[in-house]
């Protein structure tokens, strides 16, 4: 079914800032939120680039706080909020998880502090989550019903409301959020008026393109705060010259094998993937790209949580190598941050200055944060999630949510970075 434009914001009233500033827990949502807003953006590893940066661009910050007990999240939020509003006049948005993770409820408290209300809307159409009645579904399903949470410490939350305790929350059902402009927003003021904040709930982009552009109108004591999804409806609502493009689809077939291991680019430099993931689907896509002729180096995580493991003399000779982490024994839940460290400081030393596919934000952050890379530079997505970007040095790096992308997904990104592996992929 075709969809139907998003709203506009013609009669909005205060004016509403051109340009946003994001704030997300770790650094493949920061990435996605970059790539959503789709305007001209900075994406920064460091904290104080909420003080230093002007108004002429989105500046969306990875405050890295999935790793920090809840009362330091909570903390780092607070301080982010209140440089950002010092600052020249920006919109506020806070990115958080689809599927709930990370310490919600603390940072979202204090991102309500001051503010009249703040709009939650958590869905994310484009990989299959929705809410309805308040509760998150994933491809149909009750989160809480789901694996998703396989390596959280604790059990996913059964609604919105549960994620978020101590903050008030109230449900806006899909019919109230599609009832109209001024119904959705009469609704959200008497929400707000109650001393809550609305959450709607929302199926398509188009409901959340409605949310966004209801929200804005009701001035900035109205704060967002949501998945990917919510900050593209915001940015599609701004109106503004796109920034940041979707780069073209690669071929998606499955590979034919090889005789021998893949060539690197014209200019030699290597392709290493570096899979932090604890996704099942992670097994099927390294797979397309062994197919490819990649070399893939499976870590034993108790190997790599000592800092014994040491790369073997072949994994730096082919153009494309993957490192994983060996999953047999199934996730362990409270080990990420370690298994990721380690992970991350034997990516930075690979040699030959490799161009980088990161999965997972806690992955990525530590391999960018042992290579001191501390901005990135985002230029389109290759799929949903799967965001390219350059550092200031030239390296091309590729950012995606561990939760994200289908059985091709790193295929597609390989063929995307080399395009010359293409018809490798043709059928005979």
């Amino acid at each position: 079914m075709a969809s139907t434009p998003p709203p506009t914001l013609s009669s909005v009233s205060p004016p509403v800032p051109s340009y946003v500033v994001a704030l997300a827990d770790d650094l493949s949502g920061a990435a996605e939120t970059a790539c959503a807003l789709g305007g001209p953006v900075r994406l920064s590893l460091n904290a104080v680039a909420v003080a230093e940066t002007a108004a002429a661009h989105d500046l969306v910050v990875d405050l890295d706080t999935r790793r920090l007990p809840p009362a330091e999240a909570a903390y780092a939020v607070r301080t982010a909020l209140r440089a950002a509003q010092a600052g020249p006049p920006r919109l506020l948005y806070k990115k958080v998880d689809s599927q709930l993770r990370g310490h919600l409820a603390a940072e979202a408290a204090a991102y309500a502090e001051g503010a009249e209300a703040v709009v939650i809307a958590a869905a994310l159409p484009a990989a299959g989550r929705t809410v309805t009645g308040g509760v998150v579904h994933v491809k149909g399903v009750p989160l809480h019903l789901t694996d998703g949470w396989r390596a959280e410490r604790a059990s996913a939350p059964r609604s919105l409301a549960e994620a978020l305790s101590g903050l008030p929350v109230r449900t806006v059902p899909l019919d109230v959020v599609r009832s109209g402009p001024a119904a959705l927003g009469a609704e959200f003021r008497r929400i707000a008026a109650s001393g809550a904040h609305p959450a709607p709930d929302a199926e398509t982009d188009a409901d959340l393109d409605t949310v966004a552009a209801v929200a804005l109108r009701l001035g900035p004591g109205f704060r967002l705060l949501g998945s990917g999804g919510l900050a593209a409806a915001l940015g599609r609502a701004l109106l503004r010259p796109a920034a940041i493009t979707s780069l073209p689809a690669a071929v998606t077939s499955p590979p034919a094998p090889l005789a021998s291991p893949p060539t690197s680019s014209g200019d030699g430099t290597p392709l290493l993937f570096v899979v932090g993931t604890a996704e099942p689907g992670a097994v099927a896509q390294i797979a397309h790209l062994t197919a490819l002729g990649a070399h893939h180096v499976p870590l034993d995580p108790a190997d790599l949580a000592a800092g014994t493991v040491r790369l073997p003399r072949t994994a730096a000779a082919p153009a494309l190598t993957v490192l994983s982490i060996e999953g047999s024994a199934g996730p362990r839940p409270g080990a990420g941050r370690a298994l990721s460290t380690a992970l991350g400081a034997l990516a930075a030393a690979y040699p030959g200055r490799p161009d980088l596919v990161l999965t997972g934000g806690e992955t990525a952050r530590t391999t960018l944060d042992a290579l001191d890379i501390r901005e990135l530079e985002p230029l389109g997505e290759i799929h949903h999630g799967a965001v390219h970007s350059r550092t200031s040095d030239g390296r091309r790096v590729v950012t995606r949510p561990g939760s994200y992308g289908a059985e091709d997904s790193l295929l597609r990104i390989a063929l995307a970075l080399r395009p010359h592996l293409a018809p490798a992929t043709a059928a005979p």
